[in-house]
This record gives structure tokens, C-alpha cells and sequence, in this order.
């Protein structure tokens, strides 16, 4: 095994301020690209591939962006905590309306997490180099070469973790700060107002709203292939699209198609988050969730 560089013959190109004029798809093969992560080596008989490589790094590499940003807090920011600050003030307020004042502070660390997370990796086949270099294995006089980095979301082991993740996070908000019987009323509760409909008719539509909450519970669990395959589709379409303007033709003709990626790395990002919280703030919002469960929770203090 060693490390080479397979496209030797662009690093200058992509040295240079025109670089991404020539950077080309971080896992594309001379058939297409490649659907699946290449295995780089085992730690304990676990394997590491290229997506969780770019995971690994970029996670650093953004971390310790923020940190040199911001340093430590001060109340007069600096101009690297003022861009953080405005980042995350536009987030929130983003967020706030869909998840309702008295969820975005204990939500909204996940949606930023989530948000700035998919977008980096997202814009982390874009880069210059990327797909430059990785390692070749010789076996038996065939060489084989893995490059180091994949975005990591092109990857359906990455985006399905981040649903599960998603869908996790919004079970736990859901029971924290609506409770049980508020989501069991969402599924499985009447949904028509005795205000609207006559007694017997409301009666008469309640065991049918309770077969439908069966359904619904089917929604649910179907949000983790819609979150998953919608971000890795989009992800993984896109490096098949640069991949194919980059053989028909390497300079030029790419720069629209980044511009565009540039854009649906953001589009889905901001949609997967949102999606998150949409999910969120449907029931914790719901009536009778968690401004009654806040109210009880404020009478019980203060009557201790």
C-alpha cells in the first residue's frame, strides 16, 4: 500500500486561483462514479472508509475554525466572533418560528449542528484536490486506487445515520416536552372538533382516526428513508453530473454545474434541518403539548 497521487498532472491547476476549473468529482472512476465508499484501512477489525475519513477531518478542521474565530468570548466581539455570531443569530431565528419560542433553546444546538454539519460536508467535494491523491494497493499486479476523501454525504451510510440521528432527537424533544399523551393523541386521537360535526358523527370517527394512526405510525419510520435518500440522491447525483460535464469537457464548462452544487449543498442542508424541525414543532407546538406541559411544570415550583 502507498500513497500517490493519481492526477499528478492537475495539482498545479489546482494550486492555482482557477483550480476548481479542474477539480474533479472526489470519488469518480474512469467507469462513472462510484456508488460506493472505498475501505482505506481497519481499526480492531472495524472498517474506515474515505467518507468517514472527510467526516473526521472536516469536523476538525471546522472546530478549530470557530475556536481561533472566537477564542474566547468577549462582550465587545471581535470580527471573528461577530461572523459566528451573526451565523448563529440568523439560524435561530430562522428556526424559532417553526419549533415555537419555548422549544428553539433547548432545539436549536441539534438544527445548527445539523445544518453547518450537511453543508460542510455537502461542499466537501467541491474543494480543490479533492480526489487528487489516496492510497494504491497492489494485489496480485493489479493496483487499485482509493482516494482519501469522499463527501461524506454521497455516502448512504452517513446520510442514514444523520436520520436516525434526526428521528432519535425528535422522539426524545417529543416525550421531554410534550409527553406521551400528547403524541399518542396525535396519532391515534379524533381529529374532529365536536364544534363542527354532530356528537354521533364524532363518535363514529374516532375508531376511524384510530386505524389511521397506524398509518401514521408507518409516516414516521418512513421519515428515515426520506431524510436519508433524499440528502444522499441529491449528494451523489451531483458528482455524477460534475463528473460527467468534467469527461466532456475539464475546463470551463464544469464552473456553472459547482455554482449550482454550491447552491443545492445549501438547499439540502437547510431543507433537512427544517424538515427537523417541522417534525419537532408539530407536536410540541400542538395544543395541549408543551405550554401545558411548561404551565404544570411552573405551578409545581411554584408551589414548592
Amino acid at each position: 500500500m502507498t500513497l500517490r497521487f493519481p492526477r499528478c498532472n492537475k495539482l498545479p491547476l489546482l494550486a492555482s486561483a482557477l483550480g476548481m476549473l479542474v477539480a474533479t468529482p472526489a470519488f469518480a472512476a474512469e467507469k462513472g462514479v462510484d456508488p460506493f465508499p472505498s475501505e482505506l484501512f481497519n481499526i480492531a477489525g472495524l472498517p474506515v472508509t474515505n467518507s468517514m475519513v472527510t467526516t473526521w477531518f472536516f469536523s476538525i478542521i471546522l472546530v478549530l475554525i470557530v475556536r481561533w474565530a472566537v477564542g474566547r468570548p468577549k462582550l465587545i466581539p471581535s470580527r471573528g466572533q461577530s461572523v459566528v455570531e451573526t451565523v448563529v443569530i440568523g439560524l435561530r431565528d430562522a428556526f424559532e418560528p417553526i419549533v415555537g419560542k419555548h422549544m428553539i433553546g433547548p432545539v436549536f444546538p441539534l438544527l445548527i449542528s445539523l445544518f453547518i454539519f450537511i453543508l460542510i460536508m455537502n461542499w466537501s467535494g467541491l474543494l480543490p484536490g479533492a480526489g487528487s491523491f489516496g492510497l494504491v494497493y497492489d494485489d496480485n499486479g493489479v493496483s487499485s486506487i482509493h482516494t482519501l476523501f469522499r463527501p461524506a454525504d454521497s455516502d448512504l451510510n452517513t446520510t442514514l445515520a444523520l436520520a436516525i440521528i434526526s428521528f432519535v432527537a425528535w422522539l426524545y424533544f417529543v416525550l421531554r416536552y410534550a409527553g406521551i399523551g400528547v403524541l399518542l393523541k396525535d396519532i391515534f386521537g379524533n381529529k374532529a372538533n365536536k364544534k363542527d360535526v354532530h356528537i354521533v358523527l364524532y363518535f363514529l370517527l374516532a375508531p376511524v382516526f384510530f386505524l389511521v394512526g397506524f398509518i401514521e405510525i408507518i409516516s414516521i419510520l418512513s421519515r428515515l428513508l426520506s431524510l436519508s435518500f433524499r440528502l444522499y440522491g441529491n449528494v451523489f447525483g451531483g458528482e455524477n453530473l460534475l463528473d460527467s460535464m468534467y469527461h466532456i469537457f475539464p475546463f470551463l464548462l464544469p464552473v456553472p454545474f459547482y455554482a449550482l452544487e454550491l447552491l443545492v449543498g445549501v438547499v439540502q442542508a437547510f431543507v433537512f434541518t427544517v424538515l427537523t424541525a417541522v417534525y419537532i414543532g408539530l407536536i410540541c407546538n400542538h395544543e395541549g403539548g408543551d405550554h401545558d406541559h411548561g404551565d404544570a411544570h411552573g405551578e409545581t415550583h411554584s408551589a414548592h
